[in-house]
Formats: structure tokens, C-alpha cells, sequence
């Protein structure tokens, strides 16, 4: 297959990044942090590019198009709940939940809520309005299960697990690329980091898990059009815990060689790690993401990505 994105895609993606950049970049999100209101900076910039005229369940080049905003949103660490507007269904926004832990990244941004799990339950989500504790996903909130209504469709739910690798792959592209500037730039015994070979081995790996990360995205993206719907998600959850993996590992090498800086809000990576670990963590662990692929396995309705 040609992994190169269509023309329309790719350009809608570079409009994305510029406004977004135009917004502040990651500096937005922390200034969200400081006034959650700010987020309407972020609501108004995605209806600016046309977030609301678009329907990825309509065809590929569409979902590839919300996978190019979920990408460039991803890069900036962008506040707010883009995977869950793509997927709305009439006015409620959709969020794959764990209902033994109900958390919703940016719940209290939308008025009005689904949440279903993998298996395709749903509900009416109510009261999330009530920020967890703790300084990960600094805009997580809790709720609760209301009425029980008809189970979302098993795409929907592999379009919201690709949404989301889309998203991972935009932030860790930018943390690669800001690791790569930063280690060329801090000295240490007289040399730049880069100069050691350790490092550059390091951040190479890395920039091929990120790449390898990338052309499985586009991938899976191209089979939800060709594949059963059952296939279709078991791919999709295999995406997205690849995805998980990649991330754990580019985020450890980012961190190792910033060293403490790198857990200071000043600098773009603390920033991005921070904001990225609820669409790491929901809607299951990367542990429990795993499991749950198991009984795909053994039907064999998924086989691996080349298949």
C-alpha cells in the first residue's frame, strides 16, 4: 500500500499545526493548567478548521483527515477532548471508560457524555464534573454510570483506539524532535550529548520505534475499510497497546537524558508526558489493553498487521 497520506489530509494537518502553533504551542496547555477556561481557545481553533463538518465514519480519506488533527493536537499537548468530538453521536461526545474506574480526560469540557467499554456497553455518563487527585492528566474527571442505552458499534470503538494512537504519535514525534534539539545544544565534559555515541544509538532507536509507530497507524487506519468489524478491533486494540509501548520507551529516553529538567513544567517534555498519560492509561492499562486481546487471538480474528 502507498503510506503516503492523500494531498487534502496532509494539508489539513500543516493547518492544524500552525494554528495550533498560533495559539502557543504546549504553552497553552499550561496555561490551560492555570485557567481550565482557556480551553475554549482550543474548542474554537478545532470549528476554525472545520472539526465539525467532518465525519470519520464516513470513508478512509476522512478518519485519515481526524487522524491528522488527533496528530498535530497530540504535538502540542492541546486541552481538549478531540478524539470524543470526532466520535460524537448527535450532541454527546464518546469516551471509552472502564466502568470498574470511571475517568474521563476533559469530561467536565462537554456537556454531555457516552461512555461505553471495549465489549461495546453503553451509558449516559453523568456528574463529571470532579477532578481526580494527582498531578498525571491534569484535567481527568470522575463520574458516574447513568441509563444504560444501545451498544456502540465495534468501528466506533476501533476508530477511537486508532483516534488515539494518532494522538500518540503526534506527541511523541514532538518529544523526539525536542530531545534530538536538546541534546545537541547541552554540553557536558566539554562535548555536546550528541556526541556520545550512547545517546545517539539511544534517540536512533527511538526515531524508528516512532516511524515503525507511524506506518502501523496508517496502516490500521486503511484496514477499518477493508476488514470485519471484529477484526477491525481486534487491530485496533493492538494498535493502540503498540502504541503504549512505543511511548513508555521514548518517554523513558527523553526523561534520562533531560535528566531532572525533564520534570520541570518549563520544559515542552514535562509537559506533553503529563497531558499524554490519560490517553496512555483509558481507557484500560496497557496491561489490561493486552488481555483483552487475548480472545481475538484464539478466535483468530486477529492474525498480525501484514496479515
Amino acid at each position: 500500500m502507498d503510506f503516503r497520506l492523500p494531498d487534502d489530509v496532509r494539508q489539513l494537518g500543516d493547518a492544524a499545526a500552525r494554528r495550533f502553533a498560533r495559539l502557543g504551542g504546549v504553552d497553552l496547555a499550561r496555561r490551560a493548567e492555570a485557567d481550565p477556561a482557556v480551553r475554549r481557545e482550543a474548542a474554537d481553533a478545532l470549528r476554525d478548521l472545520g472539526t465539525d463538518d467532518l465525519d470519520v465514519r464516513a470513508d478512509e480519506e476522512q478518519l485519515l483527515a481526524g487522524g491528522a488533527l488527533c496528530r498535530a493536537a497530540g504535538a502540542v499537548a492541546l486541552p481538549w477532548p478531540l478524539v470524543g468530538q470526532l466520535l460524537r453521536s448527535g450532541a454527546h461526545l464518546l469516551a471509552l471508560v472502564d466502568e470498574r474506574g470511571l475517568r474521563v480526560d476533559h469530561g467536565d469540557a462537554a456537556p454531555s457524555w457516552i461512555g461505553a467499554d471495549l465489549d461495546g456497553r453503553a451509558w449516559l455518563l453523568t456528574d463529571l464534573a470532579t477532578p481526580t487527585t494527582g498531578k498525571l492528566g491534569p484535567f481527568v474527571r470522575t463520574g458516574v454510570l447513568g441509563e444504560q442505552i444501545e451498544p456502540i458499534a465495534a468501528d466506533d470503538r476501533a476508530r477511537y483506539l486508532v483516534l488515539q494512537a494518532w494522538t500518540v504519535l503526534g506527541a511523541l514525534e514532538a518529544v523526539t524532535a525536542d530531545v534530538v534539539e536538546h541534546v545537541r545544544t547541552r554540553h557536558q565534559f566539554g562535548h555536546a550529548l550528541a556526541d556520545f555515541q550512547v545517546i545517539r544509538f539511544s534517540l536512533a532507536d527511538a526515531a524508528i520505534a516512532v516511524r515503525g509507530l507511524e506506518q502501523l497507524t496508517k496502516l490500521t487506519s486503511w484496514r477499518l475499510g477493508t476488514g470485519d468489524a471484529r477484526g477491525n478491533l481486534a487491530d485496533a486494540i493492538a494498535l493502540r497497546l503498540h502504541a503504549s509501548e512505543v511511548a513508555t520507551n521514548v518517554l523513558r529516553v527523553g526523561h534520562q537524558f533531560y535528566g531532572a529538567l525533564g520534570f520541570c513544567d518549563e520544559t515542552d517534555l514535562s509537559v506533553i508526558d503529563r497531558h499524554l498519560q490519560p490517553v496512555l492509561r483509558y481507557p484500560l492499562s496497557a496491561e489490561r489493553m493486552a488481555q483483552s486481546l487475548i480472545p481475538y487471538v484464539r478466535d483468530q480474528s486477529f492474525t498480525s498487521a501484514i496479515a
